[in-house]
């Protein structure tokens, strides 16, 4: 086994990374306060500190104010030192967002995909119409997520089935880096949007959780170790699949919802318990999401109580096999049902399951898969640029 040696060189390179992550997550701060977190001496931190600006990767953005001497520069990442793109493709929506290397969101744009069914221009339109509106030219991504509806194969990167996308298909992964030049990965949509809710929810710094998409259709994001589970052929977390007492077993697994527990739960079932219900001021062409805000908006809790009772079946079979310890709501019915819906599946698990998992609902702003491509995709960008530093 070789090891790679300790040259100065590598060790610059390490002490550079670390600074720069410092500094995203602590900063701005001042040569003192980094050498002081680093353990370098100020005279190590000065030279670090001046390689990085020299690389127009940190900048002084303002002052210190000390004892007796003249105040201390603080120092940070500069933002526009790289950008990176996520997108959440949807059937009848595309959104587009560009996020600079501290994971501000600098412009967010949908567009509409009727019409056109090649992903490659329809990605390449989304792509230019959010740079344009950041105001940057597209040669400055660093990093591109995709996230979609379907199964994404682990070993090829391509959507390998995608009952709402069929134009996605293998091959539109090397389509795609080749026409935008830079980094291109696609990713299963609810597999982002557990990875925004460790970023930036209620599984803030959660190693091991288990996001719940209950909506038209029904998805799991499993999260062990910190690291998504996506399973032997990436379809892991395909929950609408799960046999339910009481519900018949699918006789074609090409239809989507065919599904047991998608029966039980899915957009039909949640509207026929809606109408069984008397939930009022909702027609057919309701949203099954707004069919659920408008229930916890009238305090019909027999509605809630059962739908909640079913979903407990999901995710009490969940819990039994992986024992997270927290469950986390999202989708249109999870977000929509809120915390009186997240409260009453908590309750029913914890009748049928001993290991009684904590169920809340998401706390992602805004659009989670879009937030999810964007924590994907950052992450990639600081690696490459946080380890080409010397």
């Amino acid at each position: 086994m070789s090891t790679r040696p300790g040259t100065p060189r590598l060790l610059r390179q390490l002490n550079d990374r670390a600074a720069l992550e410092l500094l995203l997550s602590s900063g701005p701060l001042t040569r003192a306060e980094l050498g002081e977190h680093t353990g370098l001496s100020k005279v190590t931190a000065g030279q670090l500190l001046a390689r990085l600006q020299e690389r127009d990767l940190v900048a002084v953005v303002g002052e210190q104010a000390g004892g007796r001497g003249p105040n201390a520069a603080l120092y940070g990442v500069v933002p526009s030192c790289a950008y990176v793109a996520g997108l959440d493709v949807l059937p009848d929506r595309i959104s587009a967002g560009i996020a600079d290397i501290t994971g501000t969101l600098v412009a967010e744009v949908s567009a509409d995909p009727s019409g056109h069914d090649d992903p490659v221009r329809l990605v390449r339109g989304a792509v230019g119409q959010a740079c344009g509106a950041a105001g940057i030219a597209a040669d400055r991504l660093r990093a591109f997520v995709i996230g979609t509806r379907g199964v994404v194969d682990p070993g090829t990167g391509d959507v390998r089935f995608s009952f709402d996308l069929p134009s996605w298909h293998n091959g539109v992964l090397a389509e795609l880096r080749r026409d935008l030049g830079v980094p291109v990965t696609i990713e299963n949509d609810v597999n982002l949007a557990a990875l925004a809710e460790r970023a930036h929810g209620a599984a803030l710094g959660v190693d091991d959780f288990v996001l719940v998409w209950a909506g038209v259709g029904q998805g799991l994001g499993v999260m062990l170790g910190g690291r998504l589970h996506r399973g032997f052929t990436g379809g892991a977390g395909e929950i609408g699949w799960l046999p339910v007492p009481g519900e018949p077993l699918p006789t074609d697994v090409s239809e989507p919802q065919s599904g047991s527990f998608q029966r039980l739960v899915g957009g039909d079932a949640v509207a026929g318990l809606a109408s069984a219900y008397g939930i009022g001021s909702v027609t057919e062409a309701t949203p099954v999401g707004e069919r659920v805000r408008t229930a916890v908006a009238a305090g019909a809790e027999a509605f809630l109580d059962e739908l909640a009772g079913r979903l407990a079946v999901g995710v009490a079979a969940v819990a039994v096999v992986l024992d997270p310890g927290l469950i986390v709501l999202s989708g249109d019915v999870g977000r929509a049902g809120g915390d009186a819906l997240a409260a009453r599946v908590q309750d029913a698990v914890a009748r049928v399951c001993p290991s009684q998992p904590r169920v809340v609902v998401s706390r992602v702003r805004g659009n989670p898969v879009l937030r999810g491509a964007l924590v994907s995709a950052l992450q990639q960008a600081r690696e490459q640029v946080f380890s080409d530093t010397v």
